[in-house]
């Protein structure tokens, strides 16, 4: 069993699926799908009965690829906020439910969530002017990306 804590998780175990190997700078460990590690450890603390823990919720947030801002921005709660989540654990339970719907919606490959956190993520960027594009697609006007 491998002890897997560079994740920021002190409760992942690996059963298999790495290998221990020598290195220039010492011994080390090489994981086999770290992308598929990372999906399946988001979607079991997505489906946990406990609530979420303060470092569960920033693995989540970083497996989305979502600033404390960004994601401060989707629950209606300042960044200083989601720090403190992050580093007390005590996050309200809409605010927990709703990391965990997001993070399974956009894991189990719901397009148009990822859409929406893709343009929230980009509203970090890009806090000037708000402009919308639009274009026809299939003879209806939609919002273009």
């Amino acid at each position: 069993m491998y002890h897997y804590t560079d994740c920021g998780l002190r409760n992942v175990w690996l059963a298999n699926g790495f290998r221990r190997q020598k290195t220039p700078y010492g011994p080390g460990v090489a994981i086999e799908g770290l992308p598929a590690l990372h999906r399946a450890i988001g979607l079991w603390l997505a489906g946990k009965p406990r609530p979420l823990t303060g470092s569960e919720v920033r693995f989540l947030r970083k497996e989305l690829d979502l600033s404390q801002k960004a994601l401060a921005a989707i629950v209606g709660q300042s960044e200083q906020t989601v720090s403190l989540w992050e580093r007390r654990g005590r996050i309200p339970q809409t605010a927990d439910r709703f990391v965990r719907a997001l993070y399974r919606e956009t894991a189990e490959g719901n397009a148009h969530i990822r859409d929406i956190v893709a343009r929230l993520a980009l509203k970090d960027a890009d806090d000037h002017e708000t402009r919308a594009t639009f274009a026809i697609k299939a003879r209806r006007w939609k919002m273009a990306a």
